[in-house]
């Protein structure tokens, strides 16, 4: 097991996996983070590794992630392709090293196991990364809605007027990254309604698929073009399928009814007939509503604030938001890390929520493969 934290120094973080969400996102936030020293960076690919520590030579770059030393990392930040996660999270683990893993957690339930399993040996933490619900807009809403009775329809969803990442890469290839939009985007609104929706399963689950805009050119994400432009060598380490295999959806739609009764209804869209890109998230409670209009993530195509109201007895008020950055969520998630692994008995929670999140996202694949079965005009 790695070395106790130190008392009032910075945890000794490796960062797995050098692509764009550790350049862009925990690259810079950990190297400005007090509470926090990149020891390591680790990516199987050499030009990856030279671009991440161009700016700080010191830092150890290794191929592979079994040449980290557990007595010298505090913590791994996981963000390699989501196929990778399982393994990649689970050697760690059982060498006792902390976990923060990117979403999604797992691909299946068979993996959550896993994961819980190599917790359990190791005696490493394992962490979740979906900063949504560190968004300040979020947390408005979440208080908000604590006032307003008891909560009857939750309604999450995510459209983007464009945004396909990575079109013909891992990301749109089943076999790599477990889905479409539903899981990319659908594991960040399930996380958001987790709070709202308490720990009750999911008593019915139904859902539909589509994939209408994927294969566009006009689809694709803008606000990460630099690694489309970045050459061969960079497409490669981004995990470009040969033959660019598209075979999951950029819409999903589904609806589930929790034990208690609760229902959620949920809707993301990687593209769409849309201007901008527009997150939603609407709570009903026998007492009042509320809603909150935003955009989650980095795209530049957003609402320009983040619009929360509060409707009780067909009043409708607007609620204030505090303003940030994009991005800032992030900022957020790190400080919880720090304080959730500077305390050892606290919950070890994020397997459990991700065994929720997954098997509803089996259960939604599952109904929409059944209705298309019966009607393959409609398949994905």
């Amino acid at each position: 097991m790695s070395a106790p934290y130190p008392d009032g120094g910075p945890l000794r973080v490796a960062v797995v996996g050098l692509g764009w969400a550790a350049r862009s996102i925990w690259l810079p936030r950990l190297r400005e983070h007090p509470g926090f020293v990149v020891g390591a960076v680790v990516d199987p690919d050499p030009v990856s590794r030279a671009a991440a520590v161009a700016d700080d030579p010191d830092t150890p770059a290794l191929a592979a992630v079994h040449d980290l030393d557990p007595a010298r990392t505090d913590l791994a930040v996981v963000a390699v392709p989501n196929h990778l996660h399982c393994d990649i999270a689970g050697e760690l683990l059982r060498k006792g090293v902390p976990v923060f893993l990117e979403k999604p957690v797992c691909l299946t339930s068979a993996e959550a196991d896993l994961l819980a399993e190599a917790e359990r040996v190791g005696g490493a933490r394992l962490l979740a990364g979906s900063a949504a619900r560190h968004r300040a807009d979020v947390r408005a809403l979440l208080a908000c809605a604590g006032g307003l009775g008891a909560v009857r329809h939750v309604e999450v969803s995510w459209v983007r007027a464009r945004g396909v990442p990575d079109a013909g890469g891992w990301f749109t290839r089943r076999q790599l990254s477990g889905g479409g939009a539903l899981v990319d985007l659908g594991w960040h609104l399930f996380d958001v309604a987790a709070p709202l929706l308490g720990p009750a399963g999911f008593a019915q689950v139904t859902g539909a698929v589509s994939a209408d805009f994927i294969g566009r050119d006009t689809a694709r994400v803008s606000w990460r073009a630099e690694e489309a432009a970045a050459g061969p060598e960079q497409g490669r380490v981004s995990g470009r399928a040969p033959g660019g295999v598209i075979d999951v959806e950029d819409t999903a739609r589904a609806f589930l009814v929790t034990d208690d009764g609760v229902s959620l209804s949920l809707h993301v869209s990687w593209a769409s007939h849309e201007e901008r890109d527009v997150t939603r998230v609407r709570v009903d409670a026998s007492a009042g509503s509320a809603t909150l209009r935003c955009t989650f993530g980095f795209s530049p195509n957003r609402l320009e604030r983040p619009e929360l109201t509060r409707t009780v007895d067909g009043r409708t008020r607007a609620v204030a938001v505090p303003e940030e950055p994009v991005g800032a969520e992030y900022d957020r998630q790190l400080d919880e890390v720090l304080r959730r692994l500077r305390d050892p008995a606290g919950p070890r929670r994020a397997v459990g929520e991700a065994r929720r999140t997954i098997g509803a996202i089996e259960r939604i694949y599952a109904s929409a493969r059944a209705a298309q079965e019966k009607s393959p005009s409609h398949r994905v």
